[in-house]
């Protein structure tokens, strides 16, 4: 394991190509320990809590993902760590081996299951796209970043490895049209249920995995709220950015290393507006049915 270089991210490291790959084309998840040190992410977590208050201040800033868990998308800018996430060498070497060379980062945001949450319906984040339904190919990754020590109570993530390449039909309890092959039916739970991995990152974790790999929150039953960064990556074909708003103050993307602004989707805007959620996922709004 590398040892964390002190506020930021771990040394460079050769990390294995086909490791990467056979770990996202197989389980659909993978994961670095300690790739950040617990004081880098205690600063993150006041950003996220600073953030979160003022998104559920205003009008369409915090969106519901069940009871009691919020979904906030954030400007890059915002976040004091964004560049030690985005240039961390397990970051990049990710990045490269599954979307390519060319690869976009669409979206900054954090998930908030708070104290109350629900256990979630197991769903995949997005439709699959044609180039996975019919070419068997990756092209997008969630990174996720807990701000938290997990623990059994917080209602941790749990994923179903491999589901990345199952395909569904409609369901009739998702009104008629199952957000477009999102949410399986619920003769399928078994499989699901079998395969179940529970996941306890640990302050300073890093993960990346398909959002196709079926997977859901579980109900918190603890007294805190389990923040979780996200950090969304497209290859250069796919379309997840048309979901997200990624703005960047001329200032800002002026003073940004050549090589994450040239990795980096969004709009260069004269002033940051506030961000209005757009990816509702409505069979989540009522936990599990």
């Amino acid at each position: 394991m590398n040892t964390p270089a002190p506020g930021g991210p771990a040394p460079q490291a050769p990390y294995d190509t086909a490791a990467i790959m056979g770990g996202l084309y197989g389980d659909g998840i993978i994961a670095l320990r300690g790739a950040f040190e617990r004081a880098w992410v205690e600063r993150l977590r006041e950003d996220i809590d600073t953030l979160f208050a003022e998104a559920r201040a205003r009008p369409r800033g915090a969106l519901p993902r069940g009871p009691e868990r919020y979904y906030v998308e954030v400007h890059p800018e915002r976040l004091r760590g964004f560049i030690d996430i985005v240039t961390h060498p397990w970051f990049v070497a990710v990045c490269r081996a599954v979307l390519g060379p060319d690869y976009k980062v669409i979206e900054i945001g954090f998930d908030v299951p708070g104290p109350g949450a629900q256990d979630q319906p197991w769903h995949r984040d997005f439709p699959m796209p044609p180039e996975t339904a019919m070419g068997r190919r990756l092209s997008s990754l969630a990174f996720n970043l807990t701000a938290v020590d997990t623990t059994a109570e917080m209602g941790p993530f749990e994923i179903a490895p491999g589901t990345q390449w199952d395909e569904f039909g409609l369901d009739a309890e998702a009104g008629g049209r199952r957000e477009a092959g999102m949410f399986p039916p619920r003769e399928l739970y078994p499989r699901y249920e079998a395969l179940r991995q529970v996941r306890m990152p640990r302050m300073g974790d890093i993960s990346a995995r398909s959002a196709l790999t079926v997977h859901r929150g579980t109900a918190n039953r603890s007294q805190s709220s389990r923040p979780v960064l996200v950090v969304g990556v497209d290859a250069p074909d796919a379309r997840n950015g048309e979901r997200h708003d990624i703005q960047l103050t001329p200032a800002y993307f002026a003073s940004l290393p050549a090589e994450v602004r040239r990795h980096l989707g969004g709009r260069v805007v004269d002033e940051l507006q506030p961000i209005e959620q757009a990816h509702a996922i409505d069979g989540l709004l009522k936990g599990e049915y």
